[in-house]
């Protein structure tokens, strides 16, 4: 009966576990709290050993996977196929085993116990009494308490049963909302691996572009300098295509000028690219539009040069010199274009300034000038009346002192005289005036034009091209020049204005040699072949002049010319030895001459003429002193004396080697008439 009677009360267990949708466990654990015996009971450990059984089904439950029909509760309720059934695991412990044969009867065999399981195998202390008695005491313990148990259960399993359906409702929905946030970490989980692919992709992208800028820098570093030599900017193209010739379009042309000769150097080479051979025919079209643009350009400036009254020193400046490069990159590029531009400019300059050189030379002729002929030599008779058709009516002047008129020698470095002020000009003035001006406006002319063609056309061209392009411009212009020089001096005899001509154009020569202007040496030479043959010529016609007079005295002559008295010997005693009127003459002239020639050289022309001239002065006044006579010996002397004293007196301060050696002439002279 204890074995029914257990196997009873492990029935309805087991048979309401289905049934319960919760643990009991809290129940069981109050019902074993109160039991101070310390014999282990067995309705403790059976219901220990189901609650272990409901526990793992619950952690299963939790653990496996969901069912199709979305709930756990069933899975729950079914026993785990590992799970000892409690009438086998009573026969375990009582060590029986309760085995139907094949007549349905239950036949009893003993078990060994060191087969038992090893969760079973517990020693229990009957305490020397049979299991009968110790399940008797065990139920005398608690005889109430075992009965209360099972009605508290069914009734608490009708009260609790709305309780229990909304606990399974709950269990539902919390399947369904586990389900939901399953699908969601599925769906994250599908998306997070796909953006995990994508970041590999990535990575292996970016691997891949690293490389390849790492390659590409490598080939930067190689080739980088070969593209730079050859590449041209947009930019400069469209500046030498379209933009206007400024400085911006100089410097383009300097940089496409750079580019040419690079890729022509490249292409030479036998280990040239494709691209040289693809770029070069570009960068020809390129270079002939710059070319063409070039020619465009000169031949407009050319243009405005030929204008009336324009001033081509701005030209020149503004257009010539500052785009001085643009003429360089034609003359290297198309050098026969190059050529036909320079020989236009040259044509050009040529007739502007020949054409205002005429004009400037007929301004300077109407410039009123003093006459000076044979008539206002030395010994000409200056008592005589000159019929108004030799001499026209002018300003009285000296013609044989030199007064101010050095003072122009002051004036070689000042501007020239306007053409407009000349052709107003109502003064008059010496032969020196016109040629001054003329000839400081033709040397800054010359200076300006050579200034600009060595620095326009070098170095494309060498320095004698230079001074070719130089000739050809000014040979007409140097040769109105030569022709204006000879029409001033060849009609004149002053002999002070040629020679002061002469100084003037050495001065010109001096400033031409400091402004580095050699091609002009040619003008300044045959201006010196025109001034000093004439200045010979007007010398000799002084010394004629002095001549003349000498042979027109004769004894009777000579007291006439002392101012003697022919009545016989006692007029000898009114006999003057006041110096001659043509003394003063000569000695203003011979100062003026000494005075021009103080820095004058051994090789000039000057010392010979004047040592002529000193001559016939010296012999006029010894056939003069002849007309004291005998009885007048000391009077001759005296008379010799103080004229050769008024000379020296009149050169006395000037300067410079010859007026020095004149001076001891004439003291030599003095000393030998006993002179003090």
């Amino acid at each position: 009966m204890w074995l029914e009677r257990l196997s009873g009360q492990s029935t309805p267990s087991a048979s309401s576990v289905p049934n319960r949708s919760y643990s009991p466990a809290p129940r069981r654990s109050s019902h074993l709290a109160p039991n101070n015996n310390p014999r282990p009971s067995y309705g403790p450990r059976t219901s220990s050993l189901g609650l272990v059984s409901r526990a793992n089904s619950s952690t299963t439950s939790l653990n496996s996977p969901q069912l199709a029909n979305g709930s756990s509760l069933r899975q729950e309720i079914a026993a785990p196929p590992d799970v000892v059934d409690p009438l086998d695991a009573l026969g375990i412990l009582l060590g029986k085993r309760k085995d139907k044969g094949g007549d349905g009867q239950e036949d009893r065999e003993s078990v060994p116990l060191d087969q038992r399981p090893t969760d079973l195998d517990v020693d229990i202390d009957f305490q020397g009494q049979s299991l009968d008695a110790f399940a008797q005491d065990a139920g005398q313990d608690r005889p109430d308490e075992s009965r209360r148990y099972a009605s508290q259960t069914v009734e608490e399993y009708e009260v609790e049963k709305d309780k229990f359906e909304d606990l399974h409702k709950s269990i539902l929905a919390c399947d369904d909302v586990l389900k939901s946030v399953q699908n969601s970490l599925t769906s994250f989980q599908q998306d997070l691996g796909a953006v995990s692919a994508e970041i590999e992709t990535l990575q292996s992208r970016s691997t891949a572009m690293n490389t390849r800028l790492e390659n590409r820098k490598v080939v930067e570093t190689l080739l980088g300098p070969a593209i730079e030599d050859v590449a041209i900017s947009p930019e400069v193209v469209s500046t030498i295509s379209e933009g206007p010739i400024d400085q911006s379009w100089v410097k383009a042309l300097e940089e496409l000028d750079k580019r040419s000769v690079m890729i022509d150097r490249a292409s030479q080479t036998p280990n040239r690219s494709l691209a040289i051979s693809d770029l070069k025919p570009l960068l020809d079209d390129l270079s002939n539009k710059a070319i063409e643009r070039v020619r465009d350009f000169f031949v407009s400036q050319i243009k405005a040069l030929r204008s009336p009254n324009i001033n081509a020193q701005i030209i020149q400046q503004q257009s010539f010199i500052r785009y001085k490069e643009l003429y360089g990159f034609l003359a290297r590029h198309h050098p026969v274009l190059g050529e036909e531009i320079g020989q236009a400019y040259i044509n050009t300059m040529r007739w502007y300034y020949l054409s205002n050189f005429t004009r400037y030379k007929n301004a300077l002729e109407k410039i009123s000038l003093f006459v000076i002929d044979k008539n206002d030599a030395i010994g000409a008779d200056q008592t005589a009346h000159r019929a108004p058709a030799h001499r026209p009516s002018q300003i009285s002047h000296d013609a044989l002192a030199i007064g101010r008129r050095a003072e122009v020698l002051k004036q070689s470095h000042q501007a020239a005289l306007p053409a407009h002020i000349a052709e107003d000009s109502k003064q008059t003035h010496y032969v020196e005036t016109p040629f001054l001006h003329f000839n400081l406006a033709l040397v800054d002319n010359a200076t300006a034009e050579y200034s600009l063609l060595a620095n326009f056309f070098s170095p494309a061209i060498g320095f004698q091209t230079v001074s070719r392009h130089f000739s050809a411009i000014f040979f007409p212009t140097f040769s109105l020049g030569h022709a204006f020089t000879k029409s001033l001096v060849e009609a004149s005899d002053d002999c002070l204005g040629i020679l002061l001509c002469v100084r003037l154009n050495q001065q010109f020569a001096f400033e031409l040699q400091r402004r580095k202007i050699p091609v002009a040496d040619g003008y300044i030479n045959g201006t010196n072949m025109l001034l000093w043959p004439r200045f010979q010529l007007a010398m000799d016609i002084h010394a004629e002049s002095i001549k003349r007079a000498t042979s027109a005295i004769s004894t009777r002559g000579a007291a006439s010319a002392l101012g003697l008295s022919s009545n016989g010997a006692d007029a000898a005693s009114k006999q003057s030895t006041a110096p001659h009127t043509l003394t003063q003459r000569f000695g203003q002239f011979l100062q003026g001459i000494l005075m021009l020639s103080r820095d004058a050289g051994d090789d000039e022309p000057v010392g010979n003429s004047l040592g002529r001239l000193r001559g016939e002065f010296e012999a006029f006044l010894t056939k003069v002193g002849k007309g004291f006579g005998s009885a007048g010996e000391r009077k001759r002397e005296r008379f010799l004396a103080n004229n050769y004293s008024l000379i020296l007196t009149i050169v006395g301060d000037t300067g410079g080697k010859l007026a020095g050696e004149t001076r001891e002439y004439f003291e030599g002279l003095r000393d030998g008439v006993g002179g003090i």
